[in-house]
């Protein structure tokens, strides 16, 4: 089927960090899904609401009333993942919030879309009591998507998803290739025509990863530049979308890409 007025509910993903900045603007694997449904549809119009830092009971607070609104025949929520590096982490409370989002969304006629998210474990060694985590929220996204008929793109498991050339310096953000990759997957849970598996597919072989004081000297870099000034936001309470509001609140032509 053809989707007309396609809303995105989110965090930081969402929204594109990783794919452009915030001088050029952010792209992000929603806007380009929405290109590819705006190949199929050119009526498409396209709101996204996700704000980066969001955790899952603020976007359900913050954008599902909006995304009910604008009535959509298609709608992504995907979120947990700030609230799963937060040192409380309530599974049953993000599950229920992603799960009232589902609710919402599909009985008011949605179409809703979803993903799995992949083991930051495998990325960085330092992400490794996380893994627990991010395996139970992948388990209750599942769950709930079952009840609702949500459809999920299950990026989780490919080992192509924690190749370092799909994610930014940050390691927390896709980047551009790996944003298109996240559009490319849902195209093909959504089975939108001329989408197949080619996202799940391995990059050509890459140089050896460094090595020895190398390695070590890569994780201190990424530690000041990345971990340390996350920590200090979370020390002060502050978030990295404060202040912040949705880039497109409004359902908007799409030029497709």
């Amino acid at each position: 089927m053809t989707y007309t007025r396609y809303v995105a509910l989110g965090d930081s993903q969402t929204e594109g960090v990783g794919d452009g900045d915030d001088l050029t603007g952010l792209r992000g694997w929603a806007d380009r899904l929405a290109e590819r449904l705006a190949v199929h549809d050119p009526a498409l119009r396209y709101a996204n609401l996700a704000v980066r830092g969001r955790l899952a009971g603020q976007v359900r607070a913050e954008q599902l009333a909006p995304a009910l609104a604008l009535r959509p025949d298609l709608a992504t929520v995907v979120a947990g993942v700030n609230d799963l590096l937060r040192p409380r982490f309530d599974i049953d409370e993000v599950a229920g919030h992603l799960e009232a989002m589902f609710a919402a969304l599909t009985a008011q006629g949605a179409q809703v879309a979803t993903l799995t998210v992949p083991d930051p474990s495998r990325m960085s060694p330092l992400a490794r009591r996380l893994a627990p985590r991010v395996a139970l929220l992948n388990d209750r996204v599942r769950e709930a998507a079952r009840r609702h008929g949500v459809v999920v793109a299950e990026t989780a498991d490919h080992p192509v998803v924690t190749d370092p050339r799909l994610w930014s310096p940050d390691r927390l953000h896709a980047g551009p290739l790996g944003h298109d990759r996240i559009a490319a997957a849902m195209a093909y849970a959504l089975d939108l025509p001329g989408s197949d598996t080619a996202w799940a597919d391995p990059l050509p072989v890459a140089a050896p990863a460094p090595a020895g004081w190398r390695a070590l000297g890569a994780e201190a870099r990424w530690t000041a530049s990345f971990l340390g000034p996350w920590i200090g936001r979370r020390l002060r309470g502050r978030s990295s979308g404060d202040g912040r509001t949705a880039k497109r609140p409004e359902l908007l032509p799409v030029t497709a890409g």
